[in-house]
């Protein structure tokens, strides 16, 4: 979709900080929220595209000013809601008193069966698909990108969209994500990786000598 969360190519943004020796988490919270948002998807209650959209309806406003686990956490609660496992009700509920106990959860997961869930449930919501679907392009192709304004998630970065390109990879056939974010099932083909020049992309001020890669699937490709 288009959204705030698709910043390739703008400015106005300022410089990325990048943090010396920065730490996987910065805080106890965001360890919870990323094992918490794993195991119930690994359990099978969404897929990572939905997680992804989920996290992309974030108000732009809110988004710019959270930090990356703060999106995740809204993503997360968003996602409970949807899939009616947790409501919003509950969650402000347990905000306003955060010492009272659940009713009951016969579901609750330790430490010892995530670890188990997630060595049993690895493949369970991969985006890899065994389909027999033919490829669309070759390695060696030339390629355009559909100039489309999804209302739904893609994978199609603004940037790289209307542009011309060359098939560099097949990576085999995968889960489309556009469709699998919105519950519409895998819809199954192949993705590549395709190579734009710098100047394709920027324009004739970008170095004629960088290129940019970017995995695309068939819908989103036509012959150049």
């Amino acid at each position: 979709m288009n959204g705030v969360h698709d910043l390739g190519g703008m400015h106005g943004f300022g410089p990325v900080a990048i943090e010396r020796d920065e730490p996987v988490f910065h805080e106890q919270w965001e360890r919870r929220v990323f094992a918490m948002l794993v195991a119930i998807r690994m359990a099978g209650h969404w897929n990572i595209d939905q997680s992804r959209f989920a996290r992309e309806q974030m108000p732009p406003i809110d988004y710019l000013a959270s930090s990356y686990y703060e999106r995740w956490l809204y993503g997360f609660q968003q996602l409970l809601h949807e899939q009616g496992l947790v409501s919003r009700a509950e969650v402000a509920a347990r905000i306003d008193d955060p010492a009272s106990p659940f009713d009951d959860l016969p579901d609750a997961l330790d430490a010892v069966s995530v670890e188990d869930l997630l060595a049993r449930s690895g493949s369970r919501n991969a985006s890899k698909c065994d389909d027999d679907v033919a490829a669309r392009f070759r390695v060696g192709d030339r390629v355009v990108t559909r100039l489309i304004q999804p209302v739904g998630h893609t994978r199609l970065p603004r940037y790289a969209r209307g542009r011309r390109g060359v098939v560099t990879r097949d990576y085999g056939v995968w889960a489309l994500p556009d469709s699998s974010a919105s519950g519409l099932g895998p819809n199954p083909q192949h993705c590549y990786c395709v190579r734009f020049d710098a100047s394709e992309l920027w324009g004739d001020a970008a170095s004629p000598e960088d290129s940019v890669h970017v995995d695309l699937w068939d819908d989103y490709l036509e012959p150049a």
